[in-house]
């Protein structure tokens, strides 16, 4: 889908923010790139589109390199979402959304069909959203703006770097959900860069935690928190692996933890995409829950085999810090 062939950033100063990347993300993914600040990660997703040109190496998509697609093709295929949204203030919401469907000569029917459908997947009435100005919205809302006007010519690929980071807890965690809900629903590939660990865990269905541009570690996020390959990877995730165990969506546990082919499913059922703290909640209140995804019942997860994971692994970090 996306491939990196030793792919090499140099700046004329002799910096070298990337160092011979060999990295492949595949269709369908949601793939989270993380590290310190200054580690390339940024540098690696504006690559993609070419807003970064790379100095050696070759980059692929669709099993084609970038350098032979027409500039303005590749990145109508490659929604991209900043943190400063940067909506065009004189412009309404639906004027917005519809700026590179208008450029790909879509109909005035299809663009309003389109603009209504994707403001609705985000929970912004578009009879309500559609007629009003970027002023008019709090933050969450212009970021959802953001996100849908990036899918608005049904892109193939979406670039994130880091677009929830300038909102406040409570919106940051409602625009994580919504982008879970809207992968589910469209399927993307998403890239999303972020400098936060919890969100790594809770979006990616694989992590890619990189260091002085190069890539340390590539794993799910369950493989990140409990087998980290080296200390710099132990010492990122460090004292808040608890935290992040409970960020991790329940269709990363399934195989290991979660007991497959019950004989009496539960009649509550929890999404696959639910995180395991808001299985843990369901679980106060439920002996067992029926996990769903694509309306299949996939698997149940108990209080046992729930405390079980949150307790796999303490017991051994507890003795390697003694």
């Amino acid at each position: 889908m996306i491939r990196f062939e030793r792919v090499t950033k140099r700046y004329q100063d002799g910096t070298t923010a990337i160092k011979s990347i060999d990295l492949e993300i595949n269709e369908g993914e949601f793939f989270v790139i993380i590290g310190p600040s200054g580690c390339g990660k940024t540098t690696l997703l504006k690559m993609m589109n070419r807003l970064i040109e790379l100095s050696d190496g070759t980059i692929f998509v669709y099993g084609k390199k970038i350098s032979d697609y027409d500039i303005h093709e590749l990145r109508w295929n490659m929604g991209y979402v900043l943190q400063q949204i940067a909506l065009f203030p004189h412009m309404t919401i639906e004027e917005n959304i519809a700026i590179v469907p208008e450029l790909k000569k879509w109909s005035n029917e299809k663009i309003r069909q389109r603009t209504d459908k994707l403001l609705e997947m985000v929970g912004l009435p578009p009879e309500k959203y559609r007629g009003r100005k970027p002023k008019e919205l709090s933050g969450g809302e212009q970021q959802r703006v953001g996100v849908i006007r990036a899918l608005a010519s049904d892109p193939g690929i979406m670039l994130m770097d880091e677009p929830f980071s300038a909102l406040d807890p409570i919106s940051r965690e409602k625009l994580q959900d919504d982008i879970l809900e809207v992968q589910r629903k469209i399927n993307k590939t998403i890239v999303f860069v972020t400098h936060d660990m919890q969100e790594a865990i809770k979006l990616g269905d694989r992590i890619c935690l990189m260091k002085d541009g190069e890539i340390v570690q590539v794993g799910t996020p369950k493989e990140i928190v409990e087998s980290p390959v080296n200390e710099f990877v132990r010492d990122f995730v460090g004292a808040q692996s608890v935290t992040l165990k409970e960020n991790i969506r329940l269709e990363h546990i399934i195989d290991q933890f979660i007991t497959s082919n019950s004989s009496s499913p539960s009649s509550v059922t929890i999404p696959a995409s639910a995180t395991l703290r808001e299985g843990l909640m369901l679980l106060t209140e439920h002996e067992q829950l029926s996990v769903e995804k694509d309306g299949q019942i996939i698997g149940i997860i108990t209080r046992q085999t729930a405390l079980q994971f949150m307790a796999e692994g303490l017991q051994e970090r507890g003795d390697g810090n003694g």
